[in-house]
């Protein structure tokens, strides 16, 4: 495999795996993510604005996470976001210590 098609398959790749956190399952909260997976959306997001960045594109965290979830993230939170229940939030804090 040539490397433009490699590059081709993983973009590909992302934008199916962006497609189905951001479409198929937007019920699935970020915090059960980071409990499960250690990443979530927003990591994506910010891995896209540092991609950005090291290529010499301006973009702060916020123009990150609109241009991964296709929309202001406040619009994002207040249409799918959930409050995390207190067994989600405990292990959130074990994770992260």
């Amino acid at each position: 495999m040539d490397n433009q098609t490699k590059i081709e398959i993983e973009a590909a790749a992302f934008r199916r795996l962006r497609q189905h956190l951001l479409e198929d399952r937007p019920e699935v909260q970020n915090i059960d993510m980071m409990n499960l997976a250690g990443f979530c959306r927003n990591c994506l997001s910010r891995w896209y604005q540092e991609a950005a960045n090291e290529r010499g594109i301006d973009m702060s965290k916020d123009e990150g996470r609109e241009a991964f979830y296709g929309m202001p993230f406040d619009d994002w939170k207040a249409k799918h976001q959930t409050e995390a229940s207190p067994a989600a939030q405990e292990a959130f804090k074990k994770s992260h210590d």
